[in-house]
């Protein structure tokens, strides 16, 4: 049996976010790196203020990521595999040690600028629940408008992504069709599609000039819901995961295929946890928020001694 750790994307912000991490030598190592290299003061990155900002959720959602990580692992565990939905993918390949840190921080700065540019309005993510993808793939296509398939969630939760007023106008036939839910996301940009090719392109031209190493653990992709064991494969999943549809659904079947029995959601938020109820019919979920850090080191040990 084998573990995953499992990074959130954007939606699961919470002001104070950094702020509510353990006081814990892992934690401020990790603040006062991010601090450094930004040359600003991360802990201030995660004000209600601040999270207007793109770039500011995302490098929140990094730095969250990996400090709850490292906090983890700091007495030698492991994971046997790692994955993150969208932006969570960059906390996930520090993680497997594919990407530095620092690296990292300056790759997400820029890229939350990048998608904040293209679309500083009128754009952004609606999640329905309740309608099967082919009913919603129907919807998109008799669709007026900037609307494309953004994210499938779960087999029943299926994220749209375009401009306000052709997401509404799908909302409002997915209700009209017995979705048990239409909601507009907290998300002011259309990730996941092909509006995003451009600024997705403009951040390739960052990434060659990065070191992008083999990870040392199992990275699962979010877009192609596959094990990516090459540098070079991994950086483009990082590069393009803006503009290319993520199948966390697929991701978290591949992960229970392959063994894993073990789900541990990163901070912040426990929304991760809820969508593997739907794929792992057994094994144990937990999330870092909310839970004993003695409890999730136990976890840990546990499924590591199965493994061997």
């Amino acid at each position: 049996m084998s573990s995953l750790f499992a990074f959130p994307g954007q939606g699961a912000q919470k002001p104070g976010m950094l702020q509510r991490l353990p006081e814990a030598s892992e934690v401020a190592a990790t603040l006062a790196e991010a601090s450094a290299v930004l040359g600003e003061d991360a802990r201030l990155l995660d004000s209600a203020e601040a999270l207007r900002s793109t770039r500011a959720v995302q490098l929140c959602l990094l730095i969250a990521g990996v400090a709850g990580a490292r906090l983890l692992m700091r007495d030698g565990q492991r994971p046997d595999y790692v994955a993150g939905l969208s932006i969570g993918a960059y906390a996930a390949a520090v993680v497997a040690e594919s990407l530095a840190f620092a690296d990292a921080l300056r790759l997400v700065a820029l890229r939350g600028e990048l998608m904040q540019q293209a679309y500083p309005e009128g754009y952004g993510m609606t999640a329905i629940l309740g309608l099967s993808l082919g009913t919603v793939e129907t919807l998109l296509a008799e669709a007026e408008g900037p609307v494309h398939l953004g994210n499938i969630n779960a087999d029943n939760q299926i994220v749209i992504a375009g401009s306000d007023a052709a997401m509404a106008t799908v909302a409002a036939r997915a209700k009209a069709l017995g979705a048990s839910s239409a909601r507009r996301l907290a998300m002011s940009v259309p990730s996941h599609c092909a509006l995003l090719e451009q600024p997705a392109q403009r951040l390739a031209d960052a990434f060659a000039k990065v070191e992008v190493r083999a990870p040392q653990i199992r990275y699962l992709s979010g877009s192609s819901a596959r094990p990516l064991f090459d540098a070079e494969r991994l950086r483009d999943d990082l590069t393009f995961n803006m503009c290319r549809v993520v199948d966390w659904h697929g991701t978290l079947r591949t992960a229970y295929e392959r063994g894993v029995r073990l789900h541990i959601e990163l901070p912040p938020g426990q929304v991760l946890t809820g969508l593997a109820r739907r794929v792992f019919e057994q094994g144990t979920l937990a999330a870092f928020d909310g839970a004993r850090l003695d409890t999730l080191d136990a976890l840990l040990r546990q499924e590591g001694s199965q493994s061997r």
